[in-house]
């Protein structure tokens, strides 16, 4: 009778670990997606806000239709050259393409950055003609991210 009632104990004991141990399992799952979520979130803002930021310069920034897609057009001149940093969506993800000015280039050929449904990009008039860059990026998971920004050099090229 004592070896049952030991060997009934140990299964309870078993039984309450195991339980503890799948509640926690669970639990961590839980947070380690909603922190995953978090931070797809924040770095596709900042990614956005810190491109337009390195590119804010006479000229340097413009809103434009890139074969269907809205595209941020970062413009930088190297070595008299003109080169274009496109930022769109396309095909389930937000790219970058960097190339010249004059080259043909196709949506496709972009690197991938983040994955994202959407992203719309334009110019509005702030208070006191501030020209602002409003840019809303639709995440994989279909949340909707604002960013506006207050561009220093103007509205630059050409929307």
């Amino acid at each position: 009778m004592g070896g049952l009632l030991a060997l009934l104990l140990l299964l309870v004991f078993a039984v309450c670990v195991l339980s503890v141990l799948l509640t926690g399992a669970d639990t961590y799952q839980t947070l380690t997606r909603r922190d995953q979520d978090s931070y797809d979130r924040r770095t596709a803002a900042q990614y956005l806000a810190t491109r337009v930021r390195q590119a804010d310069r006479a000229n340097g920034i413009a809103v434009a239709d890139f074969q269907g897609c809205d595209a941020l057009e970062l413009t930088e001149t190297i070595d008299g050259t003109p080169y274009i940093t496109r930022v769109y969506c396309y095909d389930g993800y937000l790219r970058e393409l960097f190339s010249a000015a004059e080259a043909q280039m196709t949506p496709a050929d972009g690197e991938k950055v983040l994955e994202a449904q959407a992203l719309t990009v334009e110019w509005m008039n702030g208070d006191g003609g501030d020209q602002l860059l409003e840019m809303e990026l639709t995440n994989a998971d279909g949340t909707t991210q604002r960013v506006v920004l207050s561009v220093r050099s103007g509205k630059g090229a050409s929307s």
